[in-house]
């Protein structure tokens, strides 16, 4: 059985966590002036600092853990995803109907966040006990289907964005560990007729719009356009240094629906203005960079993997919800790690920081 660190403080990224820790309180500060415009109870707030106590403390967990324990509990992980995927589509609360959520105790759970988890852990197993056989068939079909197994399940809740992020976890895995560019043109060509085969027979109605919408926003500005055409307003209404906090008419007028999870970029970009917005992907930069130094001084297959598995997530939840305010991708309901609200979200990317940190080489 994996063993407990001996925490050290030099054993321990400092600058990583301190990036992370900015970022949220980036983010903290933007829920707080949503929360302004809703009356004096602060209810997003106050739940994002439950969340964020508890994340801070799994982090911490996580961190002390061997990281040897996460390869060991890879498969009951993705497994226990799974179940809980399944589950949630059977048990789950509805919210915007998407069928993703478990309500407990007034706090909800969102599956897919754990599954988030289950995947890179998994992959990051598998990359280990191949032997770096990578060219065969049997590995890129093999971490295709557990892949996609995870994604079908997200796509019936309907959660298109999330099913796309774990997607886009497996694809630059692949390509990181080097897979044949036969497999990669394969899979290229097998997505375009799925895309085609998807949208005349999966696709729903609100999706197919949010699609429609990035091209073309104007065609119907007061309705499924509205919420680019707003979000495109608050990002060139905050200049150089924003109107200040608690004063982006976007967000306090309550134009943008959801300001405070799939467009909290825009009442940073509002209220903050260019230097805001710069401040925060300045610190988002500094992240990549030490996952990625991480990954480069990693003990194992195993560790590179789930390593370079934690950037891409980040990276791609990034770009996907920054291009969706910005007006360059479609909306997918994707949230900006650690800054939007969202219990699951946060504790989940949390908690990845601690398995990055636990993989900290000892320094004496």
């Amino acid at each position: 059985m994996a063993s407990l660190r001996k925490f050290s403080p030099r054993s321990f990224d400092w600058v990583l966590f301190s990036a992370v820790t900015l970022l949220l309180a980036i983010g903290l500060s933007a829920i707080y002036s949503v929360d302004l415009s809703r009356g004096q109870t602060l209810y997003y707030f106050h739940r994002q600092l439950i969340s964020a106590a508890i994340g801070f403390l799994v982090l911490f967990l996580a961190s002390l853990m061997h990281y040897t324990f996460f390869r060991s509990a890879a498969k009951a992980i993705y497994i226990f995803s799974l179940a809980m995927l399944f589950a949630v589509m059977i048990f789950g609360t509805a919210i915007r109907g998407t069928r993703g959520w478990f309500a407990i105790a007034g706090f909800s759970f969102e599956p897919v966040e754990l599954a988030k988890i289950g995947i890179i852990l998994l992959l990051a197993y598998i990359v280990y006990h191949f032997g770096r056989r990578f060219e065969r068939p049997l590995f890129f079909v093999g971490t295709g289907l557990v892949t996609g197994l995870l994604m079908v399940l997200v796509i019936l809740q309907p959660d298109l964005g999330s099913a796309l992020i774990i997607g886009a976890i497996w694809f630059g895995i692949m390509l990181l560990v080097g897979v044949r560019k036969l497999y990669i043109g394969g899979l290229v060509l097998g997505a375009a007729v799925v895309a085609v085969v998807a949208w005349f027979f999966l696709l729903h109605p609100y999706q197919k719009d949010r699609i429609l919408m990035f091209i073309d926003p104007q065609r119907d500005p007061l309705g499924s356009g509205y919420n680019s055409i707003q979000a495109t307003i608050a990002v060139g209404a905050g200049g150089l240094w924003g109107r200040g906090l608690g004063f982006g008419s976007q967000s306090q007028l309550r134009f943008l629906p959801e300001a405070q999870t799939d467009f909290i970029f825009t009442v940073i970009a509002e209220e903050l203005g260019l230097a805001g917005v710069a401040a925060m992907l300045i610190l988002y930069v500094v992240v990549f960079w030490r996952l990625i130094k991480l990954v480069k001084q990693a003990p194992d297959d195993f560790a590179a993997v789930a390593l370079s598995g934690i950037t891409i997530l980040f990276f791609a939840q990034m770009v996907v919800n920054v291009g969706a305010n910005s007006g360059l991708l479609p909306i997918t309901g994707v949230t900006l790690p650690f800054i939007s609200y969202g219990g699951s979200s946060l504790v989940i990317n949390l908690f990845l920081v601690g398995v990055a940190e636990s993989m900290v080489k000892k320094k004496y």
